[in-house]
């Protein structure tokens, strides 16, 4: 191998025995293993603070991946994957383990090699320590050499997120830095810009004059699960507004690029986020909206609210649920209103983008007044479904013109094709160096900025807040955001 290879030698994985290793990342790194997308020379080094020796760990992956993969399990793949893992064992402020993974790291295999990935799969709290102890142990140098991938958020507010990155840039290169979300890995959100700029009966669609508002939704069943420790000093609007729901509005607002690469993709969801409407301290409560769920039910079982959560503090007002309004200020979108909703402990698990069109300037059709007539949607369906769809009125059979609404649906998959999983994508994009997905630091800083001013309201109201009921859809004051009493939140396809 070359001193500077394509791929890496090494990929190892701070927080390897945590609950996002053990749902996302390990079952992803394992089906690209049975894909046969992972160079066959590359070693896996997992660490955690449990006192295991490299047998236990193997044994406990194993388990991981029977439960994860279930009928994808593939036992002679697996045990492969899992024979290229060491476990190292360590508390991640402690230097002694940099300590250790610098000798593993020099340890020679497949020839000589010694660039690698660190991924922290680990708490944001956690990030500085990391960076700072990968320089002092050296492991950060040679500079431009390793690739380190960072987990949203990306700091808790646009001061704290300067700070780490000017941290990061310290020890590493913009080139190595990869700042991952992985709602750009999901394939519906890299087939909407195919949708969008290589259909021509889609593009000149695509504005103010035919567009009346946008929703963009991700709702959960799920609640904090044991998570308290982090989420209750995040809340949905840093856990999932500043930066899946704010990514997901960029690619739908953006102007075609005029390549696709890395930069030019970014720089022009920067030109949206540099549009976004400021919102003034007196309009908050005008744009934004936030509560938090109480006990209900979920399929059927009942639930706790969020203040009895193991771990949460008494009396916490950290939102779970957050709507908001923003305003893209340029030529293509003025004055189109851009809705954005997350919430836990919703009535479904949906991920979706919703686009409503005008009404005809002119019903010919119904003697009905043109408010009451259904409107056009174009759905785009993230997750758990993945499909696109246009809703367009049909004549009723029958001798009045009457009309009704149908589904045109554009469902890209086939049958026999297996759906990518968001994080076999980066995963894969991280290993061969490819960042178009991946997130540039002044795309970071101007999410900040488009939501800083609802932080800081929400940080000087601390003696209130709304609930909802688990199971729910949330409160309907969160309506008050809509510009017409004809819109209302879409919550299904």
């Amino acid at each position: 191998m070359t001193d500077n290879p394509v791929f890496p030698c090494n990929f190892v994985i701070f927080g390897a025995t945590g609950n996002l290793a053990t749902k996302k990342l390990l079952p992803a790194l394992c089906r690209l293993e049975q894909a046969g997308r992972l160079p066959e020379g590359m070693q896996f080094i997992a660490t955690g603070r449990r006192e295991w020796n490299d047998n236990e760990w193997k044994e406990h992956l194993r388990s991981v991946l029977h439960e994860r993969l279930q009928a994808r399990f593939d036992e002679t793949v697996c045990n492969h994957f899992v024979q290229r893992f060491i476990y190292v064992r360590g508390e991640l402020h402690d230097l002694a383990l940099y300590q250790q993974l610098g000798q593993e790291l020099a340890k020679p295999r497949m020839g000589i090699c010694s660039n690698a990935v660190f991924y922290l799969s680990i708490k944001p709290a956690d990030f500085q320590s990391v960076i700072k102890n990968l320089d002092k142990s050296g492991l950060a140098q040679p500079r431009g050499l390793h690739r380190v991938v960072v987990e949203k958020p990306f700091g808790e507010d646009i001061e704290s997120a300067q700070a780490l990155n000017r941290l990061l840039h310290e020890h590493f290169d913009e080139q190595q830095i990869f700042r991952i979300d992985h709602y750009l890995g999901k394939d519906t959100v890299q087939n909407l810009m195919v949708f969008r700029f290589a259909n021509t009966l889609i593009e000149p669609l695509w504005n103010r004059n035919f567009i009346d508002h946008i929703q963009i939704t991700a709702a959960e069943t799920m609640g904090i699960e044991n998570r308290a420790d982090y989420y209750d000093h995040a809340g949905a609007l840093r856990d999932m507004l500043q930066n899946h729901l704010m990514q997901l509005l960029t690619v739908v607002a953006m102007e075609p690029p005029p390549v696709m690469d890395a930069d030019a993709l970014r720089d022009e969801k920067v030109k949206v986020l540099r549009s976004i409407r400021p919102i003034s301290k007196r309009s908050v409560h005008a744009h934004a909206f936030r509560a938090q769920y109480g006990a209900g039910s979920i399929d059927g079982e009942h639930v706790v609210g969020y203040q009895d959560e193991p771990g949460v503090e008494p009396q916490s007002i950290t939102e779970t649920f957050v709507a908001a309004k923003f305003y893209i200020d340029n030529w293509r979108w003025r004055g189109v209103p851009f809705y954005l909703r997350t919430g836990k402990r919703l009535a479904e698990t949906r991920s979706m983008v919703a686009i409503r069109l005008r009404h005809p300037p002119q019903q010919l059709f119904r003697s009905t007044p043109l408010e009451s007539i259904s409107p056009n949607w174009i759905i785009l369906s993230i997750q758990p479904e993945e499909s696109m769809r246009m809703e367009v009125h049909v004549k009723q059979p029958g001798l009045e013109m009457n009309t009704r609404v149908i589904s045109l649906n554009a469902s890209y998959r086939k049958d026999d094709e297996v759906a990518l999983d968001a994080y076999e994508t980066l995963l894969l994009d991280v290993v061969h160096g490819d960042r178009t997905l991946f997130i540039r630091f002044d795309e970071v800083e101007w999410a900040w900025r488009v939501v800083d001013p609802i932080l800081k309201s929400w940080a000087q109201e601390r003696d209130f807040i709304h609930t909802y009921p688990a199971g729910s859809w949330g409160l309907f004051e969160a309506n008050r955001l809509f510009d017409a009493e004809d819109q209302e939140w879409r919550n299904s396809l």
